[in-house]
Parts: structure tokens; C-alpha cells; sequence
């Protein structure tokens, strides 16, 4: 069973068509990557499933339920999060209230409640920071909480990312590049988050350029081209299919996508 379901779903700017009749499945549990060339249509698609963009044509189901048309926050309650390419942490706050702000969707006691100390506000401020320190030590940061964000090097920053989206409790995530701009230790850190927030059966749906890890962790790989869908398949024949190999300019794919070993 499919927990999140693409059916035909695409966008055209200016009468371009920047993303095309795509489909894909996502089942629980599993790490599905998008890859393709530079222009092929991978984060405008992420904005097409996450509500940032309304599709013009195609549905998308998530966890059973039809949520075409809904909007990021709507999606949020549905359990779908996402980080995106560029850092979007508060970098003068603390990690732990980065993460704290992931929570939300979880608090029922607002401004008010904080505003007169009421003790139900405070039992939920308790939990919600039991919750995000949870959060901080499933990414590597535990020891960090109390620091400010700016003062984390850029690969913390980039699990930081992580841990205030999974603070939202989403039954799938959806990750714009988390290891863009990461280092070859700092990236095999996000490759081992990853693989476990998996196997603990969170979805994740993944788009990166870093081929060796895609390769790596993946369960299922699309191939975009142009907006449209390519081929889709287990890592090992994608990287090796024809059509993928000429989409990554010929001779020079096989160091992109790590060969016929991948």
C-alpha cells in the first residue's frame, strides 16, 4: 500500500511545462529519491506535492485521503513535512527553540495561555520541549540544544533542518538537498540519519545531488528530464539504463551516478 500516490500531476509558467503528467508512489518506510539534470523539474515537483504550487492537472493522495489543492500548513496536518534547498534556520535562536517551533501543530494553549502562566500551558511549553530535545538527540545535537543556531557548523545546521521537521511528527518527509553544501564527513552523518529515520518508517522522499548517496540509501529511484518522467526504478538499473546515462550527458554519467556498481 502507498502512503503517498502522484497521479499525472503537472504545472506549465508562461506556457512552458516545467513539470508534466509525472506520477510516483511512495510506501511507508522507504527512502525515494528524484534526480535529473539541472532544470529537469525536481523542486518544482516538491512544490507541486507540498502544497506550494497547486497542479494543474493530476490528484495526490496522501494516506489514503485525495489532498490535491491543499495548502503547506493543511498538508502539515495531514503528516507530510519538508525541508527546503536553501537553510531556513533561525540562526539566533537556540537549536532547541529551532525545533520547539516545529511543534506547532501539537500545542492547543496560545498566545494567551503563555501571556497569564496558565498551568496547562505550561505542562504542554514542558512537553513540547521534551518533544524537540527528543528530536535534537535523534539527529546527533543533544549536546548542542542550548547553543545558537549560527554558532552550529553547516552540516549541524542542515540536521538541525531535520530534526525541527520531524518535531512535526509527519508520517512522510520530503527533503530538498539536505547534504547541498556539505562535506564528505558531514554527509555520510545525514546518509546514516537518514537510513534510520527509515527504518523507523517514516517515508522520506529525497531530492539530492550527490548521486553516491542517493545510490547508497535509496530504496527506488525517478529519473526526471525536462519535467517529465524518464524511467523509475531500483538504484543499480537506473544507473544503469540508456536513457539515463544520455540524460546525464553521456560518458560523463558514469562518475555522476557512480557506475554500474551504484
Amino acid at each position: 500500500m502507498s502512503l503517498l500516490e502522484v497521479n499525472g500531476i503537472g504545472i506549465a509558467f508562461g506556457g512552458v511545462k516545467a513539470v508534466d503528467q509525472v506520477s510516483l508512489s511512495v510506501r511507508p518506510g522507504e527512502i525515494y529519491s528524484i534526480i535529473g539534470p539541472n532544470g529537469a523539474g525536481k523542486t518544482t515537483l516538491f512544490n507541486l506535492i507540498s502544497g506550494v504550487y497547486h497542479t494543474q492537472s493530476g490528484s495526490i493522495r496522501l494516506a489514503g485521503q485525495d489532498v490535491t489543492g491543499r495548502r503547506p500548513y493543511e498538508l502539515a496536518r495531514h503528516g507530510m513535512s519538508r525541508t527546503f534547498q536553501n537553510l531556513q534556520v533561525f540562526t539566533r535562536m537556540t537549536a532547541l527553540e529551532n525545533v520547539m517551533t516545529g511543534r506547532h501543530l501539537h500545542e492547543e494553549h496560545g498566545l494567551i495561555g503563555h501571556m497569564l502562566h496558565l498551568p496547562s500551558t505550561i505542562a504542554q511549553e514542558r512537553r513540547t520541549r521534551e518533544a524537540a530535545l527528543a528530536c535534537l538527540a535523534r539527529v546527533g545535537l543533544a549536546d548542542r540544544a542550548e547553543d545558537r543556531a549560527g554558532s552550529l557548523s553547516y552540516g549541524a545546521m542542515k540536521r538541525l533542518e531535520i530534526a525541527r521537521a520531524l518535531a512535526m511528527e509527519p508520517k512522510i518527509l520530503l527533503l530538498d538537498e539536505p547534504a547541498a553544501g556539505c562535506n564528505a564527513a558531514e554527509t555520510a552523518e545525514i546518509d546514516h540519519l537518514l537510513v534510520e529515520i527509515a527504518r523507523a518508517g517514516l517515508s522520506i522522499v529525497l531530492i539530492e545531488h550527490d548521486m553516491k548517496l542517493v545510490m547508497g540509501i535509496s530504496d527506488r529511484v525517478l529519473v526526471l528530464e525536462q519535467g517529465r518522467y524518464l524511467v523509475e526504478g531500483l538504484p543499480a538499473e537506473v544507473a544503469r539504463d540508456p536513457k539515463v546515462i544520455r540524460a546525464y550527458l553521456g560518458s560523463e554519467a558514469t562518475s555522476v551516478l557512480g557506475g554500474g556498481d551504484a
